[in-house]
């Protein structure tokens, strides 16, 4: 595992702290003049969610957790249970829960290949991530009306997708269209042609 300089500790980074895996949320080296620049940081509990605020000084390290990836396929959620398999196998099924899927359970499809993050400490794993392509095709469910001769002043509406997440779109999109969504962002990117 590499070693961290405190100023290479930047979001998207997964740290070990005390042995516990963190990701990096936020970073900001600050630099008075009177003091060494130190890195303030807010991160995650990969194992319990809960974010709090650390501070790494210039002469502070951190080694980086073993998260690896592994393609899996997203079957269906039922009651806060987010069940997946291997794309290979269907019948190796494993659950991950909603806290640590967190807001991307908003655009977790029936079927989507995602990649699993997993966390390993003493040959142990434990999920504690999921990420979904950046860009996803939705069917819309339910849309305002748009008005007339309004498309032009530009703005957007809010509709709702096949999953039931909210978007702002422009405002000539419409019910049963298909818009493709940044996952990351979670921003309209386009519409689908038919």
């Amino acid at each position: 595992m590499a070693t961290l300089d405190y100023d290479e500790i930047k979001p998207r980074k997964f740290i070990l702290v005390d042995d516990v895996p963190y990701e990096v949320l936020e970073s900001h080296v600050a630099r008075t003049q009177k003091r060494k620049p130190q890195n303030q940081v807010r991160m995650r509990n990969v194992l319990n969610g809960k974010v709090i605020p650390g501070t790494f000084h210039a002469s502070d390290t951190a080694e980086e957790a073993d998260i690896s990836k592994r393609e899996a396929l997203f079957l269906f959620a039922n009651k806060g249970e987010y069940w997946f398999c291997d794309p290979n196998d269907r019948a190796k099924r494993f659950q991950i829960d909603e806290e640590t899927i967190g807001e991307q359970t908003k655009f977790l499809k029936d079927n989507t290949l995602v990649d699993v993050k997993i966390f390993t400490l003493d040959d142990e794993e434990k999920y504690v991530g999921v990420t979904l392509p950046i860009k996803m095709t939705f069917v819309v469910k339910d849309a305002p009306p748009s008005m007339k001769g309004n498309t032009a002043a530009g703005g957007g509406k809010l509709v709702t997708i096949e999953t039931g997440a909210q978007i702002t779109t422009p405002l000539f999109i419409e019910a049963g269209e298909t818009i493709v969504v940044n996952t990351d962002t979670g921003e309209y990117v386009e519409r689908l042609k038919k």
